[in-house]
């Protein structure tokens, strides 16, 4: 080995690097030549697993990254502001002293395009100090000219808020937005806080605030664009949207693509480092060059075509002022030192060593024991004084793995970095975590990846999560002409938050009109007698006013609704009596099973497998509801299921939809069992005469283990010989007939029923212990997010989009909302990419027809098929991963998330265009579901996005039909709420719970006049549907405890609590001690206070006169039945003697609580 080197040689080509090695060669560099280095990868992917490389092999060292914009060149729409924020944060941190040596990790892409010069980030930082000093007016003007929006809620990078004395901010580079307590202009507190609960955590002393964007609107930066726009385009492109929103200082969608009009001159990231610096470029990274130089010139020539009809006109700057050409790529390069890395080998040159690793797949397609095979090799590797490495994907399964080696006699022990790896004794395997597609051996190292032993993975590392409430609330919170239902008044449309004079108190009231124009006030501290109707109000008539209708039908589907809430508690509890086949994971062969997963799994799918686990393991017949979104991993959980019954012997049925989806599952199941002695047959349209009749006498003579069809499975002629579990996905497909023929199945086989159906929180936790349920809501983690696009329809992008899509081996989808769009947009997409094969698919189309259609494209006779929305659900297409959607604001918002579900479900990234016409005005509700999906792109959030859209479709599917009366009829949340009020009542009754007087009757709220202010101001929280989600929560307070919590988190969020929200909370907590003393209504003034009871009845009429007697005549009892104390009073008296009484009221209560 002694003509071998182990770093790269100046300015000249290392072969004998494979991946992963070469972050080791670097690392080694970095330490001996004292020099940062910058590395140029070949994209986006390959820089992910060169950051996670260099944290195992070099953890001293600092990494910074600096991906590329993740937009077309000459793009109409602006980089992700997650990206743009990571690029201005890596600049502006290479400008400071580091303490930590440096590699600069960035790719092809981003490394052609020029930055803004230095002198930019050098002076556009804003140190923050507490106690420090900062005009309120400086600093927004500092935060708008730099690249931040301002927003209600700071939830993502780049964005502020500012609410009286304080400002909220997310700057770029900083782990989590900052909060800022000013007093004047003196900084009083800085503090992080969480975006999710929008509280505040640790304390900070200090605070950089750097650019979030490369494009700045100070003065300086809009005369240079101006000027130098004019001087490329003359002066008929002073009408341009983007002039005149750059002339007057509006940040413009897409201005990032001139951002070399806004400098003098431009530089590269180079410049950045400090003289002597070395580069080194990945493997084929010149020919990622070549491509992407070429891709910028074609989209130039493209954009200085004339505009197509009715489309934006758009003058593109020519690419030297934005990127690089081949010349200045060489300049650049030769600033500093070299060089090339190849995995390959060489007659001449230097070779570092290192060699590909060890593969097993032979071992594996023998069916051979890879933990034998690989313990063998890493006794070899020892022998040769190599230290054997397992790169394992995950967490989980490294844990696997471990067990896995355990059993096999492997030595092997956890390690986090190479340096600790290399202190283990000789012969132990180090287990580690680390994202590399292929081992290596070189020196001392001999690194195998997981996927080298169990065969190709597709998992990445989970992304940052973030919860999607806030927007999905923003999205679907009560909006004015929104339909409400009033748990006493019924069905009535929301008109407005006003403020109305209460006994000389202003007061903020929900106006709320009725049939006739009739107007009813209600006070905000009552909201929850409100809930929203849901979304189908097509043909839903307005209740009127005093009205006996809305009360009858109340009380129908309450009776109704009990009625289900029985049978279904009925069920649950004969289903707990009755034995079924127990099936137990069986020790080595379900590790190795599950181990075969190509993904990494989520929380919520492993509680899943856990929950079906526990289930077949019980010795009760299992009936479980997998509740997950599309591509979700519910699949996997099935596979799990039916490998843990089929190898007890028994019998599994998968029952499903259609034939492609049987044909999908087939192929999926063969694949998965390959090997284990289990038979897996089909039984459908698809499968050959001879084959369905080979899979009935397989079923009848127990000889086919696991079968998969359509409702064909159900017929009176398929015989089983011991059917075990039944798997039945997508219930809601299946008519009345086939379910109940599956109903006569369940009365001792095991039962799992996926659907994709999103079923809303409230529902599961009101059928918590009746229906077994288990919901996958976290998208899997090898999921990249899908880019959503959202912009009027533009030729250029779209063909584009295609044809990166056609030139990467994959398939696009395009959809239309109505059958008469598509013969025009098929002639559209013909003319723009007349090279791509086009087929249409829609409804109108037979049932032979259709499957004809969707086979052929399936199996890729075709680039585009272009639909209506009926591919919105059912297939699992991976090679399709680019959407466009044509009229999107005609859509809701979960058939946009549903129909977006369909891309980005396999190892690429998945692109989503939502286009409109050009010419076509967005409405204002449009404008938001769209900005709400684009929101959306990268939080996983979608099922609970569709869960707010679901209303009576889901409760109907997990409830049936008849069900979904009722919830026409009093609205999806009141609905909800009556069915958790019923179980709870037939749980109580099956217990011999007695009911206290009046009990029954819950859904009532107490009216309550103290003469107090009760509002929130506007100048306390000034965005509206933040006020209003405040006064929802505020409303839904149970106890003091949440109480208090509250009042510190709006202190935290808006600064100390004015008079009139302390009041709103003093009225809410009042207003739960009227309920709990059974008090309807409650009026205090300046002569005393007065109580009237519900109904005027109390529950312990005898506790009461005694308590009455106690109080010596303060407190009187009057004929019509109202407790009075007339006393002169002011305000905090008045409120300190209502509380005092209520909470007597409440102790006389408490004596005669039932046991």
């Amino acid at each position: 080995m002694s003509a071998t080197v182990e770093r790269p040689v100046v300015g000249a080509t290392v072969h004998g690097a494979p991946e992963g090695f070469d972050a080791l060669l670097l690392a080694r560099q970095r330490a001996e030549s004292g020099r940062p280095i910058l590395h140029a990868c070949r994209d986006d992917a390959r820089m992910m697993r060169m950051v996670e490389a260099l944290g195992f092999f070099a953890p001293d060292v600092e990494v910074l990254r600096f991906p590329a914009w993740d937009c077309l060149p000459y793009d109409r729409v602006s980089p992700n502001p997650e990206i743009l924020a990571e690029r201005v944060a890596t600049l502006a941190r290479l400008l400071e002293p580091g303490d930590k040596p440096r590699i600069l990790l960035t790719t092809v892409n981003a490394l052609v395009q020029k930055v803004p010069p230095r002198a930019v980030f050098e002076g556009a930082t804003l140190q923050l100090k507490k106690g420090g000093r900062v005009e309120p007016e400086r600093l927004t003007a500092f935060l708008e000219a730099n690249g931040y929006g301002r927003t209600g809620t700071v939830m993502e990078p780049g964005e502020y808020a500012v609410r009286g004395g304080i400002v909220d901010l997310y700057p770029a580079g900083e782990p989590g937005p900052v909060r800022l307590d000013l007093f004047g202009d003196e900084i009083e507190g800085l503090r992080r806080f969480d975006p999710e609960s929008q509280r505040s955590a640790e304390a900070l002393t200090e605070l950089w605030v750097r650019p979030v964007g490369e494009v700045f609107l100070d003065p300086d930066s809009i005369a240079h664009f101006r000027t130098a726009y004019l001087d490329l385009f003359g002066m008929a492109a002073t009408e341009d949207p983007l002039y005149v929103s750059v002339s007057a200082g509006r940040r413009h969608p897409g201005m990032e693509h001139w951002a070399g009009l806004f400098h003098e001159s431009m530089e590269t990231l180079p410049d950045y480092l400090p003289p002597g610096a070395q580069v080194s470029l990945d493997h084929q990274a010149e020919d990622v060059l070549d491509a992407r130089l070429e891709m910028i010139q074609d989209h130039y020539e493209a954009r200085r075509l004339p505009p197509r009809e009715g489309e934006q006109p758009y003058r593109p700057a020519p690419p030297r002022k934005l990127y690089l050409d081949r010349a200045g790529w060489n300049r650049m390069l030769s600033k500093g030192t070299l060089a090339h890395f190849s995995p390959f080998t060489a007659e001449d040159g230097p070779d570092a060593g290192g060699r590909p690793g060890k593969l097993f797949s032979d071992v594996r397609t023998s069916g051979g024991n890879v933990f034998a095979a690989y313990k063998e090799h890493a006794e070899a590797m020892a022998a040769q004084g190599r230290r054997a490495v397992l790169a394992a994907w995950t967490r989980g399964s490294r844990e696997r793995l471990a067990n896995l080696l355990r059993e096999n006699g492997v030595v092997a022990e956890t390690t986090g970095n190479w340096p600790s790896a290399q202190r283990l004794p000789q012969g132990v395997v180090a287990l580690a975590i680390l994202g590399v597609e292929r081992g290596f051996t070189a020196g001392g190292i001999a690194l195998t990846g997981e996927q080298d032993l169990l065969g190709e993975r597709i998992a990445r590392p989970p992304r940052r999560r973030k919860r999607a409430d806030q927007f999905i609330a923003d999205a679907t919170e009560i909006a004015e002409g929104d339909l409400v239902v009033h748990a006493d008044h019924g069905i009535g449309r929301y008109d407005g938050l006003v403020t109305i004079e209460v006994n000389g108190a202003p007061h903020d009231c929900l106006r709320l009109v009725y049939d006739g124009n009739d107007r009813l006030f209600l006070p905000v501290e009552n909201i929850e007698v409100l809930t929203r109707f849901g979304s189908e109000t097509a043909g839903v008539a307005l209740d009127k006013l005093g009205g006996a209708s809305w009360q009858n039908r109340k009380a129908k589907a309450k009776q109704r609704i009990r009625d289900m809430a029985a049978e279904l508690i009925r069920t649950a509890a004969e289903r707990q009596v009755q034995e079924g086949r127990a099936a137990v994971p069986p020790e080595g062969a379900w590790d190795e099973f599950c181990a075969r997963f190509p993904f990494a799994e989520t929380e919520d799918q492993q509680r899943a497998i856990g929950d079906v686990v526990e289930d077949l393991a019980s010795g009760r017949p299992m009936d479980r509801l997998i509740c997950g979104d599309v591509g979700f991993g519910k699949t996997e959980v099935a596979l799990r299921a039916a490998f843990l019954v089929a190898m007890t012997g028994a019998q599994v049925a998968v029952v499903v939809p259609t034939t492609l989806l049987a044909r999908q599952h087939f192929r999926t199941f063969a694949r998965r069992f390959e090997g284990l002695p289990v038979k897996v047959a089909q039984l459908s349209r698809l499968a050959t005469t001879k084959e369905a009749a080979q899979a009935r006498a397989g079923l009848k003579d127990g000889t086919v283990n696991i079968v998969i069809g359509t409702h064909a499975l159900l017929a009176k002629g398929v015989e089983f010989d011991d059917l075990g579990l039944v798997i039945v996905d997508e219930e809601q497909h299946f008519g009345v007939a086939h379910k109940e023929r599956l109903k006569a199945l369940k009365t001792d086989v095991h039962m799992l029923t996926l659907t994709a159906t999103p079923i809303p929180r409230t529902l599961q936790l009101a059928l918590s212990g009746v229906r077994e349920m288990s919901v996958i809501a976290t998208p899997p983690v090898d999921r990249l997010a899908v880019r959503t696009f959202i912009a009027p329809f533009d030729s250029v992008v779209i063909r584009e989009a295609i044809q990166r899509e056609r030139f990467r081996g994959g398939q696009i989808f395009c959809v239309c909302p109505r059958l008469e769009d598509l013969p025009k947009m098929a002639e559209r997409l013909r003319e723009i990419v007349p090279e791509a094969r086009l087929i249409e698919a829609h409804g109108r189309l037979s049932a032979t027809e259709l499957e004809r259609v969707m086979t052929e494209f399936g199996d890729g006779k075709y680039d585009i098929l272009l639909a209506t929305n009926i591919v919105e659900s059912g297939l699992d297409m991976p090679a399709v991963n680019t959407l466009v959607i044509h009229r999107a604001d005609m859509f809701g918002l979960a058939q946009l998330y549903q129909l977006r579900g369909r891309v980005g479900r396999g190892k690429h990234r998945g692109y989503a265009y939502l286009t409109w016409p050009p010419a076509h005005r967005l409405s204002a509700a449009s404008q938001k579901r769209l900005e709400v999906m684009q929101t959306l792109d990268n939080l996983g959030a979608g099922f609970t996005l569709a869960s707010h859209d679901l209303d009576i479709r889901g409760a109907g599917n997990l409830l049936g039909q008849e069900q979904s009366g009722q919830i026409r009829e009093v609205g999806i949340e009141l609905y909800q709420q009556m069915l958790e009020d019923a179980v709870q009542d037939v749980r109580n009754r099956a217990k011999g719970k007695r009911r206290r007087d009046g009990e029954e009757d819950t859904d009532w709220t107490p009216n309550i006049n103290l003469g107090l202010p009760v509002l929130i101001p506007d100048a306390y929280v000034r965005d509206l549907p933040v006020r209003l989600g405040l006064y929802r929560r505020i409303g839904t307070l149970a106890s003091e405890a949440e109480m208090e919590a509250m009042a510190a988190e709006l202190v935290d969020r808006f600064g100390p609590l004015p008079p009139e929200v302390e009041n709103l909370l003093q009225v809410v907590s009042i207003k739960r001690l009227c309920r709990e003393a059974g008090v309807e209504k409650l009026d205090a003034g300046p002569k005393g206070v007065v109580l009237a009871f519900r109904r005027n009845r109390f529950a312990n009429p005898g506790g009461l006169v005694n308590w009455v007697a106690s109080q010596k005549g303060a407190v009187k009892l009057r004929p019509d039945h109202k407790l009075a104390l007339v006393r002169e009073m002011d305000l905090p008296a008045r409120v300190k003697a209502a509380r005092s009484i209520l909470g007597a009221l409440v102790r006389v209560l408490e004596e005669v609580k039932p046991g």
